[in-house]
């Protein structure tokens, strides 16, 4: 798999929702995504580039967990994403010991 680099304008777009996500505040658009996991949620950021999402979790005190981010090609999320973020959210629970 290669890795492109996501436009400029979209990660700064993403810095700053996450900002507003670690001072307490919802991101300007948001949805839970319960499927990955309990207190899961996907940031959607769309820009003239595309759009582009952010998985995380924010229900833990010490932290916001970025569990992935990526560019949406399809209507649908890519089965890979979800299980990317799955996966990384069940070795975060083993970590933290939730």
């Amino acid at each position: 798999m290669t890795f492109v680099p996501s436009p400029l304008a979209a990660k700064r777009e993403a810095g700053h929702q996450l900002d507003q996500v670690q001072n307490g505040r919802d991101p300007d658009d948001w949805k839970p995504m319960n499927t990955v996991g309990q207190g899961v949620k996907e940031i959607r950021i769309r820009d003239a580039a595309g759009a582009f999402r952010v998985i995380y979790v924010a229900k833990f005190a010490d932290a916001v967990y970025v569990l992935h981010c990526f560019q949406k090609k399809t209507e649908k999320t890519n089965k890979t994403d979800l299980n990317m973020a799955a996966s990384r959210y069940r070795d975060l629970l083993k970590e933290v010991g939730s």
